[in-house]
This record gives structure tokens, C-alpha cells and sequence, in this order.
């Protein structure tokens, strides 16, 4: 059922390939090569499964063209025996398991941050870059039982077939997650996206779903997959996701000291109604919350006078690991301008920072401050 493999194959990549862009023609494009867009917040909160059309896309390079058929997963590093493995044998020969997982990008909310400092070269996504599916595929554990884990190994790390070029050099997509993460039930290796195959704008053939991390570390367009003692020293994860303080510039960053991202923290939008909009005093405010690390959330505060008094929303939907929540509530507000906060709890307690001042970093990662939005109240 499995070759052994002496060598690595990277898929061949095609720079120039014509991506179908079957996306709403809401869909907001950051960029265009490569592809990088998000829906607009009120569109995407009106589906708790987002379709695909409205899926946000994160990438850093063309979308490889991979032939399905002489496609082979490389599994190496720590391992007992190395493997080859086809998109016949992971479809056909191994268990299939669906989960329900919310991906986020690291950069979500970075405009806010942009407003407060700038970040230059970097994409200014709104709130939108998160969609929830049903990924479906091959339990990660299942390969690495078949492999085999030497003693010893810490970590999984995965590599893409797509071509990323930093400092004149192709350095790929990589990531690694915890030994103990990639054991988990929940992580997979994806070839449906709610039961129907993977588009190649979302990782045709195969991608890994690492539930409760960062987008980033759910590789698109898997090739091969390495057991190893220590993080992944791809530029994805040992430089370019990294966390520092809101005092460091990119000039002065030790990037060996930098904090590598990896699960998400708790996180709240409000989706409707949209900044600089007019309502009336008698409002209903919807929104969405997230937590990382299988945490669920457990509530949402929304404030109209700046956080001095809160009221807590009611969980419409979502009362499950690995997915977001959707919120609302009613509010009588004063006549005139309005800021409207919110915050989140998750399970463990954990909340939000009040301020993007806190937390401003010139990446512009993980913006999880209090999410303000300012309207109009009529008279």
C-alpha cells in the first residue's frame, strides 16, 4: 500500500498559472498575485458555514499546478520507515474524518493596527480574513502511526509545493506544529472543503487543517511532512510569524528572540451594524468570537460608553471546539455619535486587551484588542 521514499519531490509549480476566481463579486481583493482577499464583514456573518465564494485567501506566492496523479506525499525525518505516498492511497486506503474548524489569519484586523502606527508591506486585512468549513481527509495520526515516531521527536513540520521567492531565494511555505498537536484527532491532512474537493486556491490536492492555530500553520498544497526534534526553521515560521513589542521596529528586531505564533487567542468582531453607518436608537448588533486551543467561548460583552458598563450578548451559534461563535444583541442607544465595543471570554477565562496601542507590532499580527466601531444614532 506504501512506497518508500529515498528522496524529496516537490510538486511542479507553475508562476504563471490563471487562478479561477470563483469568488462573489463582494469578494475584496488586497492583492492580486498573488491572491489575497477576504469577504465583507456582513456578508460573511450571515452564514455559519461560510461558502466558498466567500472564503477568505491567504497566500504568498502563485498557486502551484499539481497533477493529481503523479502526486506523492514525502513523510520523513524521525521516523521508522519513510513514505510515498499518492492521492489514490490517502483517498482510498487510510481513514477519512471530518471536522468542522474555523481558520483565521494571523494578520485579521491588521488595519487597525495600521491605523494606529503603519506596517508597511504588509496586507491591510479587514476583520474578514477567517471563514468556518468542514475539512475532510486523513487524520494526521494515522500517517504518523504508520511511519512510525522515533523517540525523541517534538515536532511535525509540513512543506508546500508552491514557489515563495524572499531575498532571491525560493524558501517554500513551511510550519511546524507540536508532536502532541499533530497526534490529536482534530488535525488533518484536507482534500474536501465541504464535501467537495479542494479548489486550488484553498490547497488542491491536499492541505493540512491544524484547528485552534493560525492559518498559516494549515499549509496549503502539502508536500512533504517531517518528523523532527525541533520547530520548523522555514522562513514562515522561524521569521517571517513571529511576535515582538510594540517598541521594536523591523530594524531593530532580533528575530531570533521574536515569539512563534502558533494557536490562536480569543478574539471578537462586530460585523453589523458597519462603521460610519446611521442607526436608529433601537439597534440589534451582531458580531462573531473565536479562542484557539480547542477553547470555546463562554461571552461576549458589548459596551456603548466606552467599557464603563457592559451588557452580555447572546451565543446564537456555536457551542463547539475548533469553531467560531456567532452573537447578538439589542441596544437602545443615545442620539448621536456612538462607539460600540466588544470583548469576549473564552473557557479558560482568558479576554481581550483593551487598546491596539498594547499590542501594536510592525507585522501586524494577532490583533485581538477590543473591537470599537463608531456610528451615527439618529435624533
Amino acid at each position: 500500500m506504501f512506497a518508500h521514499s529515498e528522496h524529496v519531490m516537490r510538486a511542479h509549480t507553475c508562476p504563471c498559472l490563471v487562478i479561477p476566481m470563483s469568488k462573489s463579486p463582494q469578494f475584496i481583493v488586497h492583492t492580486s498575485n498573488p491572491l489575497n482577499g477576504e469577504p465583507p464583514l456582513a456578508t460573511l456573518r450571515g452564514n455559519f458555514i461560510t461558502p466558498r465564494e466567500l472564503f477568505y485567501v491567504r497566500n504568498h506566492s502563485p498557486v502551484p499546478d499539481i497533477d493529481p496523479q503523479t502526486f506523492r506525499l514525502i513523510v520523513n525525518g524521525m521516523v521508522e520507515r519513510e513514505l510515498e505516498l499518492s492521492l489514490d492511497t490517502l483517498l482510498n486506503d487510510l481513514p477519512k474524518r471530518t471536522v468542522m474548524s474555523t481558520l483565521q489569519c494571523a494578520g485579521n484586523r491588521r488595519n487597525q493596527l495600521i491605523a494606529y502606527a503603519p506596517i508597511p508591506g504588509e496586507v491591510a486585512w479587514g476583520a474578514g480574513a477567517i471563514g468556518n468549513a468542514f475539512w475532510s481527509g486523513v487524520p494526521l495520526k494515522e500517517i504518523l502511526n504508520v511511519a512510525g515516531v522515533k523517540v525523541g521527536a517534538q515536532y511535525v513540520a509540513f512543506m508546500g509545493a508552491d514557489e515563495v521567492i524572499r531575498h532571491d531565494e525560493n524558501v517554500g511555505f513551511g510550519g511546524s506544529i507540536p508532536l502532541d498537536k499533530a497526534s490529536s484527532p482534530e488535525v488533518l491532512l484536507a482534500y474536501e472543503m465541504d464535501g467537495k474537493p479542494l479548489e486550488p486556491v484553498h490547497g488542491f490536492p491536499l492541505r493540512v487543517i491544524a484547528p485552534g492555530y493560525i492559518g498559516a500553520r494549515s499549509v496549503k498544497w502539502l508536500a512533504q511532512i517531517t518528523v523532527q526534534a525541533f520547530p520548523s526553521k522555514n522562513y514562515f515560521q522561524a521569521h517571517a510569524y513571529q511576535l515582538f513589542s510594540p517598541q521594536t521596529t523591523a530594524e531593530t528586531a532580533d528575530w531570533n528572540a521574536g515569539l512563534q505564533l502558533g494557536e490562536l487567542v480569543v478574539n471578537c468582531v462586530i460585523t453589523s451594524p458597519r462603521a460610519g453607518t446611521q442607526v436608529s436608537r433601537d439597534v440589534q448588533v451582531e458580531g462573531y468570537a473565536i479562542s484557539g486551543g480547542g477553547r470555546k467561548i463562554a461571552r461576549v460583552d458589548v459596551s456603548s460608553d466606552g467599557g464603563e458598563t457592559w451588557t452580555t450578548a447572546n451565543i446564537t451559534q456555536g457551542d463547539q471546539q475548533w469553531a467560531w461563535t456567532f452573537w447578538q444583541i439589542r441596544l437602545q442607544l443615545k442620539a448621536g455619535e456612538t462607539e460600540i465595543v466588544t470583548r469576549a471570554f473564552d473557557s479558560a477565562s482568558n479576554t481581550q486587551p483593551e487598546d491596539v496601542r498594547h499590542i501594536w507590532n510592525f507585522k501586524g499580527y494577532m490583533n485581538n484588542a477590543w473591537h470599537r466601531v463608531n456610528v451615527n444614532v439618529k435624533q
